[in-house]
């Protein structure tokens, strides 16, 4: 199972649409995560929507993605509040979520895999993706125990001197057990910078039941990029077009 983060409006990307329905090598965001997570066959895909859904909506192929079903956060609280909005969606099924955001296209389905694995294989309650940044500023930093196990995520407008030091950073991408991650929800609070309730924060929360959470650093840092503005986002193309020529050179196409 999977939930795609996809509600946001991208208020500095000076356009009307949705920020995950706009296009990077010409295709829609959503669709370049939807085309990442096919080969894992998931059995549901929840997209969390909101700001102008029907935009967002009317670039999914139902048909090719028959899986998806769609979640609405009717307001803008947090990507915490966002989760929670597609408990219904997803259900009391047991078993691991995905949960990634729908303004990352660039995070390839071998990462999503090795983040399954890396959560059964580490036996925690949750996984984060990660990468360590030559310049991590505007990320959320990963803050460990003397253990090597994740103790919080700070974000940026939370951090002090010390914590903004740190360079591995929060590529926004998690697998949490399900449904209990939905309890967990709703023990976080909006006491930070933002008045928001963080996705981040549900580290804190079972760290506080003492459960352990694990990590995947990410080498390749390009696939955590996502886009808040409309220079990020030419940026993006360029990664995007680059990484497939790439590709092509490698098998000869």
């Amino acid at each position: 199972m999977a939930v795609i983060l996809a509600a946001g409006k991208g208020t500095r990307m000076k356009s009307e649409l949705p920020k995950v329905a706009l296009s990077v090598a010409g295709k829609p965001m959503i669709q370049h995560v939807l085309e990442n997570l096919k080969s894992l066959n998931l059995s549901k895909i929840a997209v969390v929507v909101g700001y102008r859904q029907e935009e967002v909506k009317s670039r999914i192929d139902l048909k090719e993605y028959p899986q998806v079903v769609f979640a609405e956060q009717k307001e803008q609280k947090g990507t915490a509040h966002a989760l929670l909005a597609a408990r219904e969606a997803i259900g009391n099924e047991s078993g691991t979520l995905l949960v990634t955001s729908g303004d990352m296209p660039l995070i390839q389905p071998e990462t999503f895999e090795q983040l399954f694995h890396a959560q059964e294989s580490q036996d925690v309650a949750a996984c984060v993706l990660s990468s360590v940044q030559p310049d991590p500023t505007g990320y959320g930093r990963l803050v460990r125990d003397a253990d090597g196990f994740l103790e919080r995520i700070v974000e940026e407008k939370d951090a002090d001197d010390e914590i903004r030091k740190i360079k591995e950073s929060n590529a926004g991408t998690y697998i949490f057990e399900s449904p209990g991650i939905f309890e967990i929800l709703t023990r976080i609070d909006s006491s930070n910078k933002q008045n928001e309730y963080y996705l981040p924060d549900a580290v804190q929360v079972y760290r506080g039941q003492d459960r352990k959470i694990g990590t995947l650093i990410l080498n390749d840092t390009d696939q955590t990029l996502g886009a808040n503005t409309v220079d990020e986002l030419a940026i993006l193309e360029e990664k995007y077009n680059r990484f497939h020529a790439g590709q092509r050179a490698v098998s000869g196409s």
